[in-house]
């Protein structure tokens, strides 16, 4: 697969994956209308930077799975399209975000350091338990045994700069007053969409054929 090719397709499925309903969503959410944009902006790096450690250990061990192992690939494909399929049906199910919203709002600010507040963010995304299967299935598609290191590294960097663009934009919304009241009223139907959206991405994935 072509370099450009690979990254556009690497773009409409990790854009999505970012903006679905999940953990570091949610941590964002609730850091930025808790403690302010500053600390919502932290915790977006530290995220982007916990992808790292999953593009590292997917990526190392990806090319020989591939290259000796077409019936662990398939597997890999069907846990991966599979966890899409979850993650869109989460999506499409979403409910409206009052109640939460007044719950976070009705918490005492508390300040803490930017160290910190990325430190929060990285362990979030490191620790995801879900989030190794969907690398591999990902890496599944644009990745094969002879793919150069640089575009293995420009993919990885790639997805990077897509999760952190996506929730520092998640944090300017959420810090505008007049926005937030907006996106709490309109939020649940923003997750069905991309919620359909994924469940189309994890079909594709799952009738893609092994090469």
């Amino acid at each position: 697969m072509e370099l450009l090719q690979g990254l556009l397709l690497i773009s409409s499925i990790h854009l999505l994956a970012a903006a679905s309903p999940g953990p570091d969503f949610i941590l964002v959410s609730q850091q930025t209308l808790s403690h302010g944009k500053k600390a919502g902006l932290m915790c977006s790096i530290g995220i982007a930077l916990g992808l790292s450690i999953h593009i590292i250990y997917s990526a190392l061990g990806l090319a020989a799975i591939i290259a000796n192992s077409s019936t662990t690939l398939w597997i890999i494909k069907v846990l991966g399209g599979s966890y899409l399929l979850y993650l869109g049906y989460q999506g499409i199910r979403a409910k409206a975000y009052t109640d939460a919203t007044q719950q976070i709002k009705s918490k005492t600010p508390i300040k803490r350091s930017s160290l910190k507040n990325i430190g929060v963010g990285f362990l979030c995304n490191a620790l995801n338990p879900k989030a190794p299967i969907y690398f591999v299935a990902l890496f599944t598609v644009v990745l094969s045994p002879d793919l150069p290191l640089l575009h293995l590294v420009i993919y990885g960097l790639w997805m990077m700069a897509i999760q952190l663009a996506w929730f520092s934009s998640v944090v300017l919304l959420l810090s505008r007053p007049k926005i937030n009241e907006k996106f709490q009223r309109l939020g649940h139907w923003i997750d069905r969409i991309l919620g359909g959206a994924m469940i189309l991405i994890g079909l594709k994935i799952l009738t893609s054929k092994i090469n």
